[in-house]
């Protein structure tokens, strides 16, 4: 019986080997093709360079039109970082009103904020984009950041009101008789608790603002202000005439901050998806 155990449970590190594999498959062919000349990227498909260029990496990071892909970086960092504070300042915030606070019509504005979670982006595009205009705010990075510090997300709002109703009310109670307020008590006892709700919408923020293609699209349009994701799009030429080796060695480049930063914290982030309040 022990041994059947084994095989089976050989078998099954075998099949989830398998797939790991077939789908780490075109990152790895990425990488090693950012470092294959031009002419050998599409004729050998191997995962190991026949013949070791870095050119790739220096034509891409030259950039575009005198604007080299390091402004495309800092833009990308400035956008991702700004989203992350917004996100986790603002969404703690309601979190912590519709966890713990009483005031008129909670349910109804619980449930609204709800909704908004099930609606298409593109529903809301057109009309966000002619209040923008008004305030002539396209091809700026307002439409990108501010948003995200009103609370726009009820994903995360939801994530950390779930955690936040874990939480035992005598904590709060217990605060209040020492003379807390409701300030202080969500500054001493809710932010410390909240940490991996909070380092988890920090990490899904990141990476949803660092990958964000449509958005940037949309409202970008000088090179100064491109992102990363603009850039290599800008790489692209629909004749066929594109560079390969600097589009995809910019594309390897750019999957480095994200990954970094999962692994970074992906203790928080894992605990913050499993559990809802205090263990």
């Amino acid at each position: 019986m022990t041994n059947r155990q084994n095989l089976t449970r050989l078998g099954r590190h075998i099949v989830i080997i398998l797939i790991g594999i077939g789908m780490l498959y075109p990152v790895l062919w990425l990488i090693a093709s950012s470092f294959k000349p031009n002419t050998m990227i599409f004729t050998n498909t191997g995962l190991w360079p026949a013949q070791f260029t870095l050119d790739n990496y220096i034509n891409g990071w030259r950039g575009l039109n005198g604007v080299s892909f390091g402004r495309f970086f800092m833009n990308s960092a400035l956008i991702s970082v700004m989203s992350v504070l917004g996100n986790v300042i603002t969404c703690s915030f309601a979190a912590f009103a519709f966890g713990r606070l009483e005031f008129r019509f909670k349910k109804l504005w619980f449930t609204l904020m709800l909704v908004t979670i099930m609606l298409p982006y593109h529903v809301t595009l057109v009309p966000q984009y002619m209040i923008y205009n008004e305030f002539q705010w396209i091809n700026t990075y307002y439409p990108l950041i501010l948003p995200k510090w009103l609370a726009h997300d009820s994903f995360f709002i939801l994530l950390m009101v779930q955690f936040i109703r874990g939480i035992p009310r005598e904590l709060d109670e217990s605060a209040t008789i020492d003379g807390c307020s409701q300030r202080q008590i969500y500054l001493r006892i809710m932010l410390p608790l909240l940490v991996p709700a909070l380092i988890t919408t920090a990490i899904f923020t990141f990476i949803w603002s660092w990958d964000d293609f449509f958005s940037q699209m949309i409202y970008l349009s000088d090179i100064r202000l491109f992102t990363v994701q603009l850039g290599i799009r800008s790489l692209f030429d629909p004749s066929g005439q594109s560079d390969w080796g600097a589009l995809l060695a910019m594309s390897a480049l750019s999957l480095l901050p994200i990954t970094a930063v999962f692994l970074l914290f992906q203790k928080y982030f894992l605990e913050g998806i499993a559990t809802t309040g205090l263990k």
